[in-house]
Parts: structure tokens; sequence; C-alpha cells
């Protein structure tokens, strides 16, 4: 078993303990073996946030547990983040948004950290911010990705109507948006239907797809209550390097904390 996966193993059993320096220490180790702190976030945070709402979901564990847990890879994840190498600016900006869930704020959280090691200006709104203001934001901020993550069934509609009044009023016709995380992971699809451009399961593949670009697709907007087609200029995001087989792990290990 090598060091990663023992680590994570290891960790998820601390987590559930409540085992707040058991968990700190197995990263310190794992960092002091080599492994880098984008591996750590990727292999060893991201499956435990998965693990703790899936359990939590299928009434396994308690709110107790579950807060404690949270908590805990909340905590670890803000210490890793700091020890992100930073890549060079690459002019790119990024939106990213959420679902007012811990777990997915969290995720969220991961997902703008390492956007940011690798060279984007980022802007992470978190949850709750109201429409108005976010579409206000992209207008003012023209970035060239806006992500939304962990979106659960009830915030749905509110994603639908957020991305339908960006395309129809075109209030910055150059980002694309992706969806990832929560129910776009169980409903497949549901990101066309919405009026997304494309979609990510995790971090990992959401970073992979701004490398490599996503195509802004043609989307249907309703005007004045009658379904008129109106067309977006497909555009395609790239990275100033155009590194589009690059991944996470590839990025070079610090020093150890």
């Amino acid at each position: 078993m090598n060091l990663l996966t023992r680590t994570h193993q290891e960790y998820l059993e601390a987590l559930f303990e409540g085992d707040r320096s058991k968990c700190r220490g197995l990263l310190r180790q794992a960092r002091e073996g080599g492994i880098p702190a984008a591996d750590l976030l990727l292999e060893v945070i991201w499956p435990a946030i998965d693990n703790v709402a899936l359990l939590f979901s299928e009434d396994r564990i308690d709110f107790a547990t579950e807060h404690i847990a949270t908590r805990i890879n909340r905590t670890l994840a803000d210490q890793l983040q700091p020890h992100l190498p930073m890549a060079e600016p690459t002019g790119q900006k990024l939106i990213v948004t959420c679902s007012d869930a811990q777990t997915h704020e969290l995720g969220a959280q991961i997902i703008a950290d390492l956007f940011e090691a690798d060279g984007w200006e980022v802007r992470f709104v978190g949850s709750s911010v109201p429409m108005d203001e976010l579409v206000q934001l992209v207008g003012r901020t023209q970035p060239h990705l806006l992500i939304y993550y962990g979106t659960e069934p009830g915030g749905i509609p509110e994603v639908r109507r957020t991305l339908q009044m960006l395309h129809r009023i075109g209030a910055s016709p150059h980002t694309a948006v992706l969806a990832a995380g929560g129910v776009f992971n169980r409903a497949e699809g549901l990101w066309i239907e919405v009026g997304a451009d494309d979609f990510a399961p995790d971090a990992r593949s959401a970073l992979a797809k701004a490398r490599q670009g996503i195509t802004i697709r043609e989307h249907f907007v309703p005007v004045e209550g009658q379904p008129k087609r109106r067309r977006r200029r497909k555009t395609l995001l790239n990275t100033a390097d155009n590194s589009a087989s690059a991944e996470v792990s590839a990025l070079p290990t610090t020093k150890s904390f």
C-alpha cells in the first residue's frame, strides 16, 4: 500500500473519530513523505468530504459526527492551501458559487484554491448570493469561467433563472459556465437543461476541462414569453500556456508544514 492510499484510509478513520490532531498529523507526515498538497486535497480531503456527505444522507452518522468531520476537513484544507505551488498568472478570471450546504461550500473552496494555484484570478462568492447581484458581478468582472458547484434539486430553478438572465441580457457573452457536483452528478444531462456549457464531476475534472478549453454552446432563451433562439458566439476558453493535458498532480511540491 503506497503512502497516499494509507493516508486516505487512516485519515477517514481518524476523521470519524473526531480526532483533529491525528488527522493533521497524517497530512503532515504525508507532506514530509513527498506527497504534494494538491494530491492531499484531491485524494484525501475530497473523498472524505464525499464520504461524510454520503453517510450523513443515509443516516449512518449523526449531526454531531457530520459537523465535526466537516469542520476538520475545512480546517485542514485551509492549512494545505498555502502549500499549493503557485503558477504564473494566466490572465484568466473565474467566479465560483455554490449551494449553502457546508460540504458543498468546502468543495467549492477547494476548487477555487486549485484554480488560483493554477494561475487564475479567482473570486469565490460562496453561497446565498442573490441572482441579480451574481449577474452584476459577472457583468462587472467579465470572467472567462463561472462555476456552479454542489447545486441540490431545490436550487436548480434559481440556477436556471440566473443563467437565462445572463444569456438574455448578454452580461458577459464570452463567459463559459461549468456545472459541477451536487445534483449534476446524479442527473445526467441536467447541466444542459439549465443552460451551462459543460459539466465536471469533481475538482480535478473541472480544472482539466478549463485547461483544455470549454466551448460556449448556443442557448435557447425565452424572450417576452416566446421560445426564441438567441445565438451566442462560440468561443474557446484556453489558458495562456494551452496545457490541455496537464494534471493537478503535476504541480511542483513545496516545503512541508
